[in-house]
């Protein structure tokens, strides 16, 4: 069993795809999560459903009662909510998985800021004060961040990126849990390389999961 206890307070916020596939991941690897949405009801659900290690809230009392929140939600979703909970936000470590696309109405994506921008480095320009970014638990699709979770015998790769080297193991530990080997790929500038359409995204020129031996030749 991990030492669970001991480990920083994490916060999902967004029960669509991703985070309820994050969540499920974390579960597995023992470590608990508070989970939050804008349906607290889904929210309750999901907990009741994925067991004693996950702990419903209100979205404010989420942020406020963990040390890292995971934003699974929607880019521009996160910049509202980094406005709008910036005083709860200070000093939090928050990891950033979104992709800065949307429908493009012929069953694809496009993306939604400029080709060369990121949207790690959009939200790291509206970070509340002292809060830490890093880009991570998105460089898969949600069917592989599902079925490549504690992949035996060798684990496959989550790509992270943050400026601040300080949370590096903050964040490897919470990919370790989720059931992948974390790869830092260096800093928020590099961020658009692990989102949707960059070299080292699943939907992009990396184009399938990837070992970390596989991952180094990439990197």
């Amino acid at each position: 069993m991990s030492n669970a206890t001991n480990k920083a307070k994490v916060a999902v916020i967004g029960l669509g795809n991703i985070g309820t596939a994050v969540v499920t991941n974390l579960v597995k690897g023992n470590r608990p999560v508070i989970i939050a949405g804008h349906q607290p009801e889904q929210a309750k659900v999901l907990a009741q459903k994925l067991g004693n290690l996950v702990q419903p809230m209100e979205v404010q009392a989420a942020i406020k009662e963990a040390d890292i929140i995971v934003f699974a939600v929607w880019f521009n979703v996160i910049k509202e909510l980094l406005g709008k909970y910036a005083t709860e936000l200070q000093g939090k470590i928050i990891v950033d998985p979104s992709n800065p696309i949307a429908p493009d109405d012929k069953g694809g994506f496009v993306k939604i800021i400029g080709e060369k921008e990121s949207a790690g480095q959009v939200l790291s320009a509206l970070l509340p004060k002292g809060a830490k970014l890093a880009k991570a638990l998105g460089t898969l699709g949600v069917a592989s961040l599902a079925n490549a979770a504690y992949k035996k015998p060798v684990p496959a790769v989550l790509f992270y990126a943050t400026d601040d080297t300080g949370i590096n193991g903050a964040i490897e530990q919470l990919i370790h849990d989720s059931g992948f080997e974390p790869v830092r790929v260096g800093g928020i500038d590099q961020s658009i390389r692990i989102e949707v359409f960059g070299d080292l995204h699943e939907f992009g020129a990396l184009g399938k999961v990837v070992t970390a031996v596989e991952a180094k030749e990439k990197v």
